[in-house]
């Protein structure tokens, strides 16, 4: 039997060179997986509708400082290249005026483009973000321009932990509610979100069934 999918991201994790690795979870079955292979984990609260909500409980519980650099990396994400939680974080590091960092990488496909399931930023001339949506952003009105300058989301995030707890703090916003993205919290209230293209092309999610199949055939070609 293969492992779980947690745990290949724990290995993501963990070959990215981090100084810490945590598995955050309310899933007393993911808290199982991870003590059975000496994984590092917290347990918290189910009541959390983020992934950022869920870490900076563990952030505050830890008592980390203020200005610590801390990476998110989604739990659906088994086959993200190791080097992008580093620029990610370098990201961060390198715009002291910015509250989060991203990813993101160019859609190649109408498919895509449509997919409610692959989120799509536009950024700003600076390359903070303008917007996330699932709807395909920015909508082409003339039909002339194609996919140019048109991007995917990696779900992949960093924070300085005294911006995660500030965002934790906030209430969601309407938007961030019809769109089930959490990031655009951080943009309704002010926040700056440094976006960079991604220097590995990132290996699939899981959104879908279909997603999961197409990963574990990955997995097992391995």
């Amino acid at each position: 039997m293969g492992r779980p999918m947690i745990l290949h991201v724990y290995q993501r994790a963990l070959e990215a060179g981090a100084g810490e690795v945590i598995v955050a979870t309310d899933d007393e079955r993911i808290r199982e997986a991870c003590v059975a292979l000496d994984a590092q984990v917290e347990m918290t609260s189910p009541a959390h509708s983020t992934g950022s909500d869920r870490i900076a409980e563990v952030a505050a519980r830890r008592g980390w400082a203020g200005n610590t650099v801390v990476v998110n990396l989604q739990g659906d994400e088994p086959l993200l290249p190791p080097v992008l939680v580093g620029q990610v974080a370098g990201l961060l590091a390198a715009d002291p005026g910015a509250d989060l960092a991203t990813l993101c990488t160019a859609i190649t496909t109408q498919e895509e483009f449509r997919n409610p399931a692959v989120v799509k930023v536009v950024r700003r001339a600076d390359g903070r973000a303008l917007l996330f949506s699932r709807a395909p952003v920015p909508l082409d009105r003339d039909g002339d321009r194609g996919l140019t300058d048109t991007w995917r989301h990696i779900g992949l995030y960093a924070y300085r932990v005294a911006a995660l707890l500030r965002l934790a703090s906030l209430p969601p916003c309407e938007m961030e509610l019809r769109e089930r993205l959490e990031q655009l919290r951080a943009l309704h209230h002010g926040m700056g979100i440094a976006v960079a293209e991604a220097m590995a092309a990132p290996g699939p999610g899981v959104d879908t069934t279909e997603d999961l199949e197409r990963v574990r055939s990955l997995v097992g070609s391995r």
